[in-house]
């Protein structure tokens, strides 16, 4: 079969597979993109809400029904989703209702939380931008689901571009694309969060990377790039400010390596360099123009548990002080099941093999870790800040497995493409 039957042969096995959960993949957090999204398609606030509610309660109920079948001592008794359905509706309606009447309708999202943390998802547009026609068109259940399968096999498609165009062979760009599918980055991109977004940006920005460094569409690279970093500020300006600083640092690197070492260090490295410094100074002026929340709110509201209680007198100080006890905790979870960090030295070392690029894969990889270390809590529903680095393995892995595959392949099959950078 050809390549592009392959692609959608996984794309289409990853959808099926994702019918076995349809409802009970929300965060918290999901409720403000998604009534961000109704409110986008015309809804007023009080039918955002209605929908938005329904739609997390439903998975709610749905977890405590799946929760129930298989617990040994309860699995006999009534199905909870009923009780669980109601009590949630209950609980959420309070809330919505006292800041509804409180006169808290100014925004886009309903007033599910404080003013102030609302505020920061306010400013994300993105996401909503792109869940609207589906809920529109879908309804939220389905809508949100069928945007979450769409959004992911997108990412899984672009790393398999990214690996092609630093011309590795088929199997192994299909390779990287399944391993995107099945390790975290296609079941954190399947919630109705940021992050699969922020994936399928990244890897676009990476595939703009690779297009410049070998040099044969070195334009529409760095289009590709800025225009990658010009969407993650919509969907979360954070990300583009870290990934406009790592590829900017993955720039200087690269071309600094290549001048200690004699040799020039070419207009691609320089380029990207400069498109990143382009996306970290817009990120900082336009946030600051639109008066988007700082960083020193953020840290508040992770110190204050989302405003809930009074700022801290000295909260950088107790930043600095938790970050030291997260990544203690953080190591000895990862030493204990080191499958993570396994997968890391793998991707770092395939990604060697291309010496340029790799240096940009690590630097996008590391985008993850940044974002978890500007939120340093170890409960927040696994590891879904950290999964950009697991881009690492995705694209690296199929790079180690390059070598055994060539010595496989048929002569007839025709020498292969030089690698890029």
């Amino acid at each position: 079969m050809r390549p592009r039957t392959w692609v959608l042969l996984l794309a289409a096995l990853f959808a099926l597979m994702q019918l076995a959960t349809v409802e009970g993949r929300d965060t918290p957090d999901s409720k403000n993109y998604v009534s961000y999204a109704l409110s986008l398609t015309g809804a007023d606030e009080r039918e955002a809400a209605a929908a938005t509610i329904d739609h997390y309660c439903a998975g709610r109920a749905a977890m405590a029904h799946r929760a129930q079948l298989v617990d040994v001592v309860r699995f006999h008794a009534p199905d909870p989703a009923p009780r669980v359905l109601e009590e949630c509706r209950e609980q959420e309606w309070r809330q919505v209702e006292a800041r509804l009447a409180a006169g808290d309708t100014g925004g886009r999202t309903v007033p599910f939380m404080p003013e102030r943390f609302m505020r920061i998802f306010e400013v994300r547009p993105g996401y909503p931008l792109v869940l609207a026609p589906f809920v529109a068109l879908l309804g939220v259940t389905w809508g949100v689901w069928t945007a979450g399968v769409l959004i992911t096999c997108t990412g899984g498609v672009l790393a398999y571009l990214v690996l092609r165009t630093l011309a590795a062979p088929v199997p192994l760009a299909l390779t990287g694309m399944a391993l995107y599918l099945v390790l975290p980055c296609g079941t954190t991109a399947m919630r109705p969060m940021t992050e699969g977004l922020m994936l399928a940006l990244t890897l676009a920005a990476l595939w703009g990377c690779a297009l410049v460094l070998g040099g044969t569409r070195p334009r529409a690279g760095l289009a590709l790039v800025g225009g990658a970093l010009f969407a993650l500020f919509t969907v979360k300006h954070s990300q583009a400010l870290f990934l406009g600083a790592c590829l900017a640092a993955a720039g200087v690197a690269v071309a600094v390596r290549r001048r200690w070492r004699g040799t020039p260090a070419g207009r691609g490295p320089v380029a990207l360099a400069a498109v990143g410094c382009a996306g970290v100074l817009g990120t900082v002026l336009v946030s600051r123009l639109l008066d988007y929340p700082s960083v020193s709110e953020s840290v508040q509201d992770l110190l204050t548990d989302h405003f809930a209680r009074p700022d801290r007198e000295r909260p950088w100080a107790e930043f600095f002080q938790l970050q030291g006890n997260f990544w203690m905790e953080w190591a000895r979870r990862q030493l204990w099941e080191p499958l993570f960090l396994a997968a890391l030295a793998a991707g770092a070392l395939g990604a060697r093999r291309r010496p340029a690029f790799g240096v940009f894969l690590a630097a996008a990889a590391c985008t993850g870790i940044l974002n978890q270390a500007g939120h340093p809590d170890i409960n927040i529903w696994g590891d879904r800040l950290i999964t950009l680095a697991w881009l690492l393995p995705v694209l690296g892995v199929p790079l180690l497995l390059e070598p055994v595959l060539r010595r496989a392949m048929v002569p007839a099959q025709g020498a292969p493409v030089e690698p890029v950078g």
